[in-house]
Order: structure tokens, then sequence, then C-alpha cells
């Protein structure tokens, strides 16, 4: 039984960087879906509050205990909080691609490097 032999240690690092970038890829696709859910949570009740008439009691939750508020301030809290989930979604998405394309570059780099070293043998 012939033994393979082992990875050049460049190779073993670069595997390492693959599952690394692989890992890195998988939490910002999860935050950044968190964080689009967070959103249309915020437009929706962006949208409900916008419904409601001038005067209306509305009460803001925090924590456990929902605590009255003016219904103008709550409308621009979640103005402001839209905003912000927006451009964090948005760095996320850059985040994303540019990781997605140092993952397919290390691909391409390692299966052209497993490729040379099959065919020299």
């Amino acid at each position: 039984m012939e033994r393979e032999p082992e990875l050049p240690p460049e190779i073993r690092e670069q595997l390492t960087r693959l599952q690394q970038l692989q890992q890195t890829l998988q939490a910002i696709v999860t935050q950044k879906q968190q964080l689009e859910l967070e959103k249309a949570e915020i437009e929706k009740a962006s949208s409900e509050l916008e419904k409601s008439a001038e005067g209306t009691t509305v009460y803001k939750n925090i924590g456990n205990i929902l605590i009255k508020s003016e219904r103008q301030k709550l409308l621009d809290e979640l103005k402001e909080r839209r905003e912000l989930t927006e451009t964090r979604v948005t760095v996320l998405g850059k985040q994303e691609e540019r990781t997605r394309t140092r993952l397919t570059e290390l691909q391409q780099k390692l299966q052209s490097r497993f490729g040379s070293q099959t065919e020299s043998k």
C-alpha cells in the first residue's frame, strides 16, 4: 500500500487559508441575512406607524417593557435605524464580494497547483 506524499507546507497553508475564507464568507452571509431581516421588520413597523393618525398613543418596546412614546419620535428613530442597517448591509455586501473573489482566486490557484503536480507524476 503506497502512502500518499505529505503536502508541501505552502499548499497546507493555502488549504488552511481556504477554510478560513469559507468560514469568513459564511459568517458574513449570516450577518447580512440577519440585517436584511431586521431591515424588513423596521420597514414594516415604519409602515404601520405611518398609517396611524397623528396623536395616536404609541409604545416603544425596550427590553421586556413597553414605554409610551411620541409617534414622530419613533418614526425618526426607525428611519435612522433603517439607514444604519442599509449601510451595514452595503458594507457586508462589499465584504462578501471581496471574500468570494479571494476564495475563487485561491481555489483556482490550488486547482492549478494540484493539476500541475498530478501531471508531473
